[in-house]
């Protein structure tokens, strides 16, 4: 593998370019941990470092279209998986909707209609 893998090169290639190169890099490492045992240049030690960080950035990319998909497919749906859902903070995951913020219990709808507000002619 010829240097560092950029992440917006590794976003157009298919799931299955994406799982050969994966199969490369981790075989490429594993390579190059035998001959950081055996004795290696310094070269090869410091090369481990950026293939590992390919690895990371190619499953990066596979998970980011595997969840991309995934919200495609759920899209029209009445629920949504929780790992896809917004986290934001539980507080405001609990707090009523506006609809449900917007509702009347039947009390007050019979007191707004038996009561309206006066409006009162004011002298200027």
């Amino acid at each position: 593998m010829p240097g560092k893998i950029k992440a917006y090169e590794l976003q157009s290639k298919s799931k299955n370019d994406l799982s050969k190169l994966l199969v490369e890099l981790k075989q490429e490492l594993l390579t190059l941990r035998v001959q950081k045992i055996v004795g290696g240049s310094a070269a090869k030690l410091t090369k481990i470092n950026t293939v590992r960080k390919s690895i990371a950035r190619v499953l990066t990319v596979i998970n980011q279209k595997q969840r991309q998909n995934l919200r495609e497919y759920y899209k029209g749906k009445k629920y949504l998986p929780l790992d896809l859902r917004y986290k934001k903070t539980r507080a405001i995951r609990r707090r009523l909707t506006p609809h449900e913020r917007s509702l009347k219990t039947e009390k007050q709808r019979k007191k707004d209609i038996h009561f309206p507000l006066r409006k009162f002619a004011v002298k200027a």
